[in-house]
């Protein structure tokens, strides 16, 4: 049996409200930002690597990166981008991740890699250290699981995730450092985290 590729998707869609500004071009080490670091990180556990955004959105083009629209207007948030992005290509695997965590790192990634890949084809992510319960938005969703995914919406109308990992009961690995998964969602959290590393 020919195993199935696997994929890694940076959801970019989002409104970033809170912030005030795009997250995934926000720079946390001056030089690059959070949208060429994530996508260069899965590059290094992924076969292929796509940015998932909406149409109105604009990004930098980056070499050896595709880009996947939100298509599936029945969903909302991270949802519609997974969602989208398995439709597109069905017969891969999909290492999922958000672009607004900036303690993330190469070696995080190829941990869960690791850990999937001795258990394949399972839903795969990290354990929370704050509430214990999955990590949506750095795991692995197997090829097939738009099935699971848009089963959830239709019969629970939930959008979450975090949901579908719970009720599929997806193996979870546990974190090395406690705030390798913590996602940044105002411009002052981005400042004081700035601030913080060119104290150092």
């Amino acid at each position: 049996m020919t195993q199935k590729a696997l994929y890694g998707l940076v959801l970019a869609g989002g409104q970033s409200r809170r912030m005030g500004r795009d997250k995934a071009l926000l720079s946390y080490d001056g030089k690059s930002s959070q949208l060429v670091n994530a996508t260069s990180m899965l590059s290094e556990v992924c076969s292929k690597v796509f940015v998932s955004q909406r149409r109105d959105q604009s990004f930098p083009k980056i070499k050896d990166v595709g880009i996947i629209y939100d298509s599936n207007e029945k969903v909302k948030g991270p949802l519609c981008g997974i969602l989208s992005s398995m439709q597109a290509f069905p017969n891969a695997h999909w290492l999922v991740i958000a672009c607004d965590l900036p303690f993330i790192n190469v070696a995080t990634l190829e941990k869960l890699v690791e850990f999937y890949q001795a258990r394949e084809p399972f839903y795969t992510a990290y354990r929370s250290t704050r509430d214990g319960l999955p990590e949506p938005l750095c795991a692995i969703y197997p090829s097939g699981s738009d099935i699971d995914l848009e089963y959830l919406v239709d019969q629970t109308g939930n959008f979450c995730p975090r949901k579908l990992l719970m009720l599929k009961n997806a193996s979870l690995v546990d974190q090395e450092l406690s705030n390798s998964l913590d996602n940044i969602n105002t411009y002052d959290e981005f400042v004081k985290i700035n601030t913080s590393k060119s104290c150092r």
